[in-house]
């Protein structure tokens, strides 16, 4: 300043020099004064009804894209997001390049899975996109060197992935990572009655608790879903009720662990299953998530009389891990191998022709090949039809990172036997010449097929007809592979519709009733930003709202009027 001007104003007063009216001096020469009204092109001046102010920041109105790894819990997450987000204002995209901001929801059961993340984070940054992380690798170690600056929306905090997306549109970066309590006492998570955009509008995942009891030795989830939290029966049963009213055929029940459920709330999973049983109507199916063997055992019985229910899928996912007594105790999965043989041969025997998937960790440290061995008899014993084979990987911050660790090579080959073992069988094809009964619900990746499960959730292929999509319907098996069977559909057969209801479009959002007002995003009490966060608009901006540009304009005009009016209103000078 003091280049452009001849001397530099060392107070504001200094502007007012002694030829300057007095302020007595103002009053008397306002009296006299007229406003002169101008015309003003009033069309000029008016902001189109769907546009914000171009020189604005205006949160809401972006496009938003969501990439979610790892489970069905974490994908039932993901839909959350997506539903709160888009019933906020924001666009989900599938296109990541023409979006304003990247989700990131990870996995941190796997070494690969976390490079996946990294590496997409590095992708977004170069690309200049506004970064959200959540899921279970930032609520796990938050203070990883890579994840610093960036907004992390905690895997117990995704009813506010509003507030963390806004924020961080705005240039702020914002950590939710808190756990949710009631009176002391940790909840199973948001709630389940927020909206969400389901990835198939036919099937709706439901995660009953969050957390489980056990502290494997080589498992990182734990460090981010915690301890066993359930929710309340009546609010699964709510929550399944609304998805069947919105066309949802199929419901899978997820967790960390669905065997402990309820535990903390002093109930279980039977009691939760026969009051969903309930509520499933003809044409609709329910399939249950994976449970550890040492909390189905307690409950044999019952769980062998639900499995056996028309409209509940004759499948249970129990991971065994390893067939050696001494790796189990090592991995501290607190049952033996006789604890798994037996619930699997009660409930082939209760339960006939029931499909049961489990999972192999190989190279475990301190697994011999003896202990080895073990684990491949056991394959050959039972010929799992679905079976999930993990080399092991060393997760920093668990115990079993810590361990002698198995040689690569050895763990690489065993890897290799196992899976080699695996496809020397073929589950299916006895099956070639049956009619069974098949829900349809999916398309085939290469989207040659329609993909449907028969009552034991055998995958089935079927013709790509839209008229089978979401129907239950019969099919003549002619033909089998390791992973699937191919069905006809029987031309004079009866289809059975799961709801009256049609499904919602895909992309829609779940939750809301038809003028989109049952759900609002709620601010918070308090949020960790180097700012105050600003007033939470509904969930349709002003201009975007039917008429909304107008009222605006109308009430800015009314407005101006007044204060027009205020400043001159009987005041007169002389010109």
């Amino acid at each position: 300043m003091p280049a452009a001007c001849e001397s530099v104003l060392e107070d504001i007063e200094d502007i007012v020099s002694a030829e300057d009216l007095k302020p007595h001096d103002r009053q008397f020469v306002r009296r006299n004064v007229f406003p002169k009204v101008r015309k003003r092109n009033s069309q000029k001046n008016i902001q189109t009804d769907d546009e914000p102010p171009s020189d604005s920041i205006i949160p809401g109105v972006q496009k938003i894209w969501i990439r979610t790894w790892g489970c069905s819990h974490n994908n039932s997450d993901g839909e959350y997001m997506a539903g709160q987000l888009a019933a906020y204002g924001y666009t989900i995209t599938d296109n990541s390049a023409e979006a304003d901001l990247w989700l990131l929801n990870s996995c941190t059961v796997k070494n690969p899975a976390e490079d996946h993340f990294r590496n997409s984070i590095k992708k977004a940054q170069e690309g200049k996109k506004k970064v959200v992380l959540a899921g279970c690798v930032p609520q796990a170690q938050p203070r990883q060197e890579y994840l610093k600056g960036l907004s992390i929306i905690g895997v117990q905090q995704i009813d506010r992935v509003v507030e963390v997306v806004e924020e961080t549109i705005k240039g702020h970066s914002v950590r939710l990572l808190g756990q949710k309590k009631d009176n002391g006492k940790r909840l199973g998570g948001a709630r389940l009655d927020l909206p969400k955009i389901r990835k198939n509008p036919l099937i709706e995942i439901i995660s009953i608790n969050t957390g489980c009891l056990n502290a494997c030795t080589y498992c990182k989830t734990k460090h981010a879903r915690g301890d066993l939290a359930s929710y309340p029966i009546e609010e699964l049963v709510d929550r399944a009720k609304q998805s069947f009213q919105e066309g949802v055929c199929e419901i899978w029940l997820t967790s960390e662990d669905t065997g402990a459920y309820g535990r903390d709330i002093g109930t279980d999973l039977p009691k939760l299953l026969w009051k969903l049983v309930e509520v499933i109507p003809e044409g609709a199916m329910l399939r249950l998530g994976m449970t550890n063997p040492p909390y189905i055992l307690e409950h044999l019985e019952e769980m062998a009389k639900i499995l056996s229910h028309p409209r509940v899928y004759a499948f249970l996912h129990i991971p065994v891990q390893s067939a050696s007594d001494s790796v189990l105790m090592d991995m501290k999965r607190e049952y033996c191998v006789a604890d798994f043989k037996q619930v699997v041969d009660f409930l082939k025997e209760k339960v006939p022709g029931i499909t049961i998937a489990t999972d192999i960790i190989c190279g475990f440290p301190g697994e011999t090949d003896e202990d080895f061995q073990e684990t491949m008899k056991l394959v050959e014993l039972y010929r799992f039809p679905s079976l999930f084979i993990n080399q092991f990987y060393p997760r920093p911050g668990t115990p079993a990172a810590k361990m002698p660790q198995v040689p690569a090579a050895v763990k690489k080959q065993r890897t290799k036997d196992l899976s080699q073992l695996f496809h020397s069988y073929s589950p299916y094809d006895h099956k070639v010449g049956e009619r069974q009964r098949v829900l349809v619900t999916e398309e085939s990746f290469d989207s040659n097929y329609y993909v449907a499960h028969n009552p034991f959730y055998e995958q089935v292929l079927v013709p790509k007809d839209p008229l089978l999509m979401g129907k239950m319907v019969e099919v003549d098996i002619y033909e089998a592979g390791k992973h699937f069977m191919k069905g006809q559909p029987v031309s004079d057969a009866r289809v059975h519709t799961a709801s009256i209801n049609r499904p919602l479009a895909k992309g829609e959002v779940s939750g809301l009733t038809e003028n989109g007002t049952n759900w609002r995003a709620q601010p918070s009490a308090e949020i960790p930003v180097k700012t105050r966060l600003s007033s939470w608009m509904a969930l349709q901006l002003p201009w975007q709202q039917e008429g909304g540009g107008v009222k605006i304009l109308s009430v800015s005009l009314a407005l101006l009027a007044v204060l027009v009016m205020f400043y001159y209103g009987g005041m007169k000078t002389e010109l």
